[in-house]
């Protein structure tokens, strides 16, 4: 019996994570990370649920990754922590990952080895082929997995274009051959589900930047995804052409293109790359900087440079800003953030609604179609999305002519069996998300969430009283002090009367009572809850320190 298990990425865009099971042969294929949501306060990323494999670590045989995004590689750390397997990556993607576990907390000594398109690689009785895919990163996979019931085809993320400037365009022959000899399911990337037609060509979006770049009357910063490197090398070319010089600015962004320059997927004309210190002696209209923040993130460089916090690098007037990216969903709100502040500062700011200055790395509807056409598969799985991004790819499926009790919609966690009979929804594993604060590893739940969520929106009252323990006299307090909902300089008359009512709560407790404290305590948090909520409706978290002498 084969067994496909996501413990990722199908119901969310990030976290992807998927496991393969034949008898005592398991082999996992991407380990991703995602970003934390708006109620997830303090958080610093989100990785899969473990558990699963831990529970199976004896069985488990390698890690397979289909491209370096962190949505693919980023919880690849916290897996290798628990289960020590070789992790099979092409060049750039090993490349990334050994940097990143060079950065982990915790040391790691990882088993990487690196595999090229067209190698085959077996695991048990398992043999995968690894097949070139054009996305927005270099040395994207998709993954022909042979196993003892028919072959399983993985596209990873994948788009189907058919000129690159990378020279990494998606091998439809290599698809088209899994096609012919016949495929027992496909599993398709569907993050773009929803977009229809077809993506449009690096070409034009290189001819739009090149344009943007001369027409700029100053200097030209460009933040795009650091593992973008087809774009950077265009920018790159495009400041060539323009006689101009490049800054890399970012800490990502250098890592990607060390990496890149190394393997030989980036190349920089000799003296084109000058650092900061150069570029504020060198003419305005002759620099271009190539930089990270083209989503919001908080301490990027060009969030500190739109908030006027960039120790080197001040916007001003002249200035042109090109967001040459794609918001992620949730992303939207800091982008906007930096854009107008960007604005506030005096510079002209260009991005995807404006002009073409992005190219998706994900295929739209008639790319999707393609691939299955290519595959012909027998079953049919989307992947690789929020719910209805899966919805959405599975109705497609279905009107591209996959029978629709074939076509199978799975969450995290479901297991997908096949045996001889066909395929058919088995039992549900332990999946989720944990998150990540700090050096904690999952010891943010529910509860420390929804504290944080009142925190934010209610504040805090600490209560302070020492009591005699044979007289039950108040010897000291009660002091009450707020945290983020009131002020006692404008509205102190509620904190007097707060006092008042815990006094009461005191006198009705007399000293004879058993487990005095713990009772004055319940009662205090409840009063001054019903309290607190009569006179400003906030629901403050309410700390009571009684002691007793």
């Amino acid at each position: 019996m084969l067994k496909i298990i996501p413990l990722g990425g199908l119901g969310e865009i990030g976290l992807n994570m998927m496991v393969f099971e034949y008898g005592d042969d398991v082999f996992v294929v991407d380990a991703g990370l995602m970003f934390p949501e708006d109620y997830m306060l303090g958080v610093d990323i989100v990785i899969p649920d473990m558990e699963y494999l831990k529970g199976n670590a004896h069985r488990v045989k390698a890690v397979v990754i289909t491209h370096s995004h962190e949505d693919h590689i980023g919880a690849l750390p916290y897996l290798l922590r628990e289960i020590s397997v070789p992790v099979y990556g092409t060049a750039f993607s090993i490349g990334m990952i050994q940097h990143k576990l060079s950065d982990f907390d915790y040391p790691i000594e990882a088993d990487l080895r690196t595999v090229r398109p067209g190698d085959t690689l077996d695991i048990g009785v398992f043999s995968i082929r690894f097949i070139r895919v054009s996305h927005s990163t270099v040395d994207g996979v998709g993954l022909a997995i042979r196993t003892p019931l028919g072959l399983v085809v993985h596209t990873g993320d994948f788009r189907i274009n058919h000129n690159s400037i990378d020279g990494m365009i998606t091998d439809v022959n290599a698809f088209a051959l899994c096609g012919k000899e016949g495929v027992l399911a496909l599993l398709s990337d569907s993050t773009n589900v929803e977009s229809k037609g077809y993506t449009i060509s690096d070409e034009s979006v290189g001819q739009t930047l090149e344009q943007l770049i001369n027409d700029a009357p100053g200097r030209v910063i460009v933040a795009l995804f650091a593992s973008n490197v087809a774009r950077i090398q265009q920018i790159v070319d495009i400041a060539r052409k323009k006689n101009a010089r490049v800054v890399i600015n970012g800490r990502s962004m250098e890592l990607s293109v060390r990496v890149a320059r190394e393997l030989g997927y980036l190349s920089f004309p000799e003296g084109m790359e000058m650092g900061l210190v150069e570029m504020g002696q060198a003419c305005d209209e002759k620099v271009i900087m190539i930089t990270t923040g083209s989503q919001g993130e908080p301490m990027s460089a060009l969030s500190r440079m739109a908030e006027g916090n960039h120790k080197q690098i001040r916007i001003r007037e002249g200035d042109t800003v090109i967001l040459s990216s794609k918001s992620i969903p949730g992303n939207e709100k800091a982008i906007t953030a930096i854009i107008n502040s960007l604005y506030r500062r005096g510079a002209n700011v260009i991005y995807n609604k404006m002009a073409d200055v992005h190219v998706s790395g994900h295929a739209f509807q008639e790319e999707l179609k393609l691939m299955m056409s290519l595959t012909k598969p027998r079953y049919f799985i989307p992947i690789h999305g929020e719910y209805r991004h899966l919805v959405h790819h599975a109705r497609l499926a279905v009107e591209t002519g996959i029978p629709k009790e074939r076509v199978l919609l799975a969450e995290n966690g479901q297991t997908v069996l096949f045996d001889e009979g066909g395929a058919r929804m088995g039992n549900v594993v332990q999946s989720g998300r944990v998150l990540i604060d700090g050096k904690g590893i999952g010891d943010v739940g529910r509860s420390v969430l929804r504290e944080r969520r009142i925190l934010s929106e209610d504040g805090i009252a600490v209560v302070t009283m020492v009591i005699d323990q044979e007289t039950g006299v108040v010897l000291y307090g009660p002091e009450l002090i707020s945290r983020g909902f009131v002020f006692w300089t404008e509205t102190g008359h509620v904190l007097d009367d707060a006092q008042c009512v815990i006094l009461e709560i005191v006198e009705d407790v007399g000293p004879e009572v058993s487990n005095r404290v713990e009772i004055i305590r319940a009662r205090l948090q409840k009063a001054l809850r019903q309290y607190f909520y009569f006179t400003i409706r906030r629901r403050p978290i309410i700390l009571a320190q009684i002691f007793e002498v």
